[in-house]
């Protein structure tokens, strides 16, 4: 472990650098961030990060990060539990709710509670209340490194009284090391996906992928506004066993496969975000979790969870050299 800053209210930030086979990842304390992916042979990192973390309190919150305890949009930024109201922050346009707001997993100091080499296992407390919702909660993160080129990340929270849960890993993936992912060839598990309104939130409709740009069935390459993507696309009516769900592939040959237990993956297009000094669309995000918005849309896999139904989620990147 390693000090990599101080946030500008004073808490200490450390760098812990796991590895096994030809990868090397290294996280950050704050917001549990996936800071750096380094694959054996290849000259830059796999994901978007900073070395300084005034970007990450700035700008660059979702680069990395863990978001949640609710990751993408609650609509009219409230929620309904037990009978019971619970008004969210406003903090996209005054209207929606976006990634837990101000006092989201993104923003805070988890702590380091087990270490070797090839893991590191992250703890974080929130009280009752924070982030807008009720319950004492307890989330636990691992990433582990197996070789030849695997990392997991086991995502585990607890409850003492019924509360929303949607996790999300927001990684900036950029196989190539070039300017804007422009290039990537992508493939996604998915028959039907959300189309969104003018605010970006879910209309409520499931529309199938069929003969719209959303179909990447089969191995297609988007490009960097055609089409728009800041959508979740359908995997499973409810969490599943770890299945691959999504294939991205570089120019260069470098190839990743997303597996998760999650219903949902959100591709973003990073069409509105870019790191200092660099162009949008520099990566893509790719995000397995729950379906956004889905207090507001019964049909939806839930977001629930209870003290005796915990919230769950295992998501794991697999890189191969095909070239």
């Amino acid at each position: 472990m390693t000090h990599f800053g101080t946030t500008a209210d004073g808490r200490d930030v450390t760098a812990v650098t796991i590895g096994a086979g030809d990868l090397q990842v290294t996280v950050l304390t704050y917001g549990a961030i996936v800071q750096d992916i380094r694959l054996a042979g290849v000259a830059h990192s796999l994901t978007l990060g900073s070395d300084r973390l005034a970007d990450y309190e700035d700008k660059m919150g979702y680069f990395g990060s863990i978001v949640g305890p609710i990751a993408n949009r609650i609509s009219n930024a409230r929620v309904r539990l037990d009978g019971m109201m619970y008004e969210l922050q406003r903090n996209e346009g005054g209207r929606t709710h976006l990634h837990s707001g101000d006092e989201g997993v993104h923003r805070q100091v988890w702590q380091v509670t087990a270490q070797c080499d090839d893991s590191v296992t992250l703890r974080l407390t929130m009280p009752d209340g924070m982030a807008g919702l009720p319950g004492n909660r307890t989330l636990t993160v691992t990433y582990a490194v197996t070789a030849p080129a695997t990392l997991t990340m086991t995502l585990d929270g607890v409850t003492d009284t019924t509360t929303c849960m949607n996790f999300a890993s927001h990684i900036y993936w950029n196989l190539d090391g070039t300017p804007t992912w422009d290039g990537h060839s992508l493939r996604i598990a998915a028959d039907c996906f959300l189309p969104l309104d003018a605010y970006n939130c879910p209309t409520g409709e499931v529309v199938d992928v069929a003969d719209t740009p959303m179909d990447f069935r089969n191995p297609s390459q988007p490009h960097p506004g055609a089409p728009a993507l800041d959508h979740n696309f359908c995997l499973s009516d409810a969490p599943a066993p770890l299945r691959d769900v999504l294939w991205l592939t570089g120019a260069s040959g470098l190839a990743l496969t997303v597996a998760t237990t999650e219903p949902g993956v959100q591709i973003h297009d990073a069409c509105g975000l870019a790191r200092p000094g660099q162009e949008v669309y520099e990566g893509l995000v790719i995000e397995p979790q729950r379906w956004p918005d889905a207090p507001n849309n019964p049909h939806f896999p839930s977001i629930t969870v209870t003290p005796d139904a915990p919230y769950h989620q295992q998501t794991t990147w697999r890189l191969d050299k095909k070239r």
